[in-house]
């Protein structure tokens, strides 16, 4: 490699692994993904191990395992003291750190090494009440807001259109479209393209909020999918129908909805806001080569965790099932940087690996409190393994509190309030439509995977295992003691 790379790191939030053309799927379109991995690497077994944005972003920003940064749950309010931040690392290699868009991190504003930030978190209810002190409140912290109200007056908001921040509720944006979040993320991105220092390399963190709720596309990308006929949500013998029907008429219930058209609306606009997303993305692409530097940059896309999309009868995350666990991980190398052949890697990926990835690839030194493993051989060559195995895990009210072991083959899951366990053959069954936990057939392979999960667990403060087997009804909490 010749010169230091320049960074462009693409975030979304709540974007599932099997949403983009190039995976796939049968209805969404993302034109500009689907040429950058056609040219570059996908990680097609991606996960986050803590699916929720808080925990997942730690993950990201520290290089550290759920362990490592105590976060094994959704919790606001609790304060980010980590020793090393992947843009720190970079800021003190004399790069230019800036990060736009969606950080998530308390108290907001908190930097993370970045040395530049044009923030907007969404709709972050612990930031909007008049508990809080006034430099907190997202009506002072998030610049995104300031933009829209200083067009629009105080009354301005960005849940103006009516859809709610967690909810199947689905409503195009009453703005106009370039004053979208999603266009301000891009708009801010370009202009930082164009005035940073063009005497140093840059590494830009483009964060966007959507397909996060609101499901608020602009309604030209909500037309693109409104009258077509969508592929079902997957269904399994073990899902729990009952509970949709007794709760599914709650807008933001974790057991989905139960009015079809609802339904078909809120994929609809999950789906307008990816295409929405995708298209913003090509924006900045595209100020890539005006300014020149594409060959000369490491793009990566990656979102923190996915979405149930009313897959067995689920809405939102947390759980341990694809549609939440599973996201997509893309790669391009700027061919001034190191020759690439375009291929997939199959092995179990990550979020903590990407800060030593990219830290190794621009032969800055990666911490030693790093857990995440460097994929640079994955990424300039086709080796396939990365790990045998990944531990995820979260904490969640309803007894849904959940530990998972997944491999490139199959996936093992044990509630750790109620005992239960699940198992599911994801070569022949990749959307988990039937539980095979009691089939003779996998019962050596799934007391296999058993026994990681009780070695994993044995010295957790929690009291999960000990050493010899699971320990059911112990308390979950959101950090692990230690941590606190």
């Amino acid at each position: 490699m010749k010169n230091k790379p320049n960074i462009l790191l693409l975030m979304c939030d709540q974007f599932r692994g099997d949403c983009l053309s190039f995976a796939g799927h049968p209805d969404v379109k993302t034109p500009y993904l689907d040429s950058l991995v056609a040219d570059g690497i996908c990680f097609t077994n991606a996960y986050s191990a803590t699916p929720s944005c808080i925990p997942a972003r730690a993950a990201l920003l520290t290089g550290r395992s759920q362990k490592g940064h105590g976060r094994v749950g959704y919790e606001d309010n609790v304060a980010w003291e980590y020793d090393h931040y992947m843009a720190e690392e970079f800021s003190n290699a004399d790069y230019q750190t800036q990060c736009i868009g969606k950080m998530h991190v308390h108290p907001p504003r908190l930097s993370c090494g970045f040395q530049g930030l044009k923030l907007h978190d969404g709709y972050l209810g612990c930031y909007r009440n008049n508990h809080i002190p006034h430099w907190m409140h997202q009506e002072v912290s998030d610049d995104y807001l300031y933009d829209l109200q200083n067009i629009y007056g105080r009354s301005a908001d960005f849940n103006a259109s009516g859809a709610e921040c967690n909810s199947w509720v689905t409503h195009p944006w009453i703005y106009e479209e370039r004053l979208h979040p999603t266009n301000w993320v891009a708009d801010q991105s370009i202009r930082y393209l164009q005035t940073r220092d063009h005497t140093k390399p840059f590494f830009l963190m483009s964060s966007f909020v959507r397909p996060h709720q609101p499901l608020d596309p602009p309604q030209s990308y909500f037309d693109m999918y409104k009258d077509k006929d969508l592929r079902k949500p997957a269904h399994g013998d073990w899902d729990d129908i009952e509970k949709t029907n007794a709760f599914g008429y709650i807008c933001d219930s974790i057991y989905g909805c139960n009015d079809e058209e609802s339904r078909k609306n809120a994929m609809a606009g999950y789906y307008g806001s990816i295409s929405h997303v995708d298209h913003q993305i090509g924006r900045i692409i595209t100020a890539l080569h005006e300014e020149g530097v594409y060959d000369d940059t490491i793009i990566v896309f990656v979102s923190d965790h996915g979405e149930m999309l009313f897959d067995h009868s689920l809405w939102r995350k947390v759980f341990p099932y694809e549609g939440s666990t599973h996201i997509p991980f893309l790669m391009h190398i700027g061919k001034n940087i190191a020759p690439i052949i375009p291929h997939k890697v199959e092995g179990i990926a990550e979020l903590r690996d990407i800060m030593p990835t990219l830290l190794e690839l621009c032969d800055i030194d990666v911490p030693d409190s790093v857990d995440g493993i460097s994929l640079v051989k994955n990424v300039l060559s086709d080796t396939q393994e990365i790990r045998e195995y990944l531990h995820g895990e979260h904490s969640f009210h309803s007894a849904f509190s959940n530990h998972y072991i997944v491999t490139p083959q199959d996936k093992f899951i044990w509630y750790s309030e109620t005992g239960q366990e699940q198992y599911f053959d994801l070569i022949n069954d990749p959307r988990e439509s039937h539980d095979a936990i009691h089939d003779e057939t996998y019962q050596k392979r799934i007391d296999e995977l058993r026994n990681i999960l009780i070695q994993e667990l044995k010295d957790r403060e929690e009291g999960y295992s000990d050493g010899t087997k699971l320990i059911k009804g112990k308390k979950a909490v959101n950090m692990i003691p230690h941590h606190k």
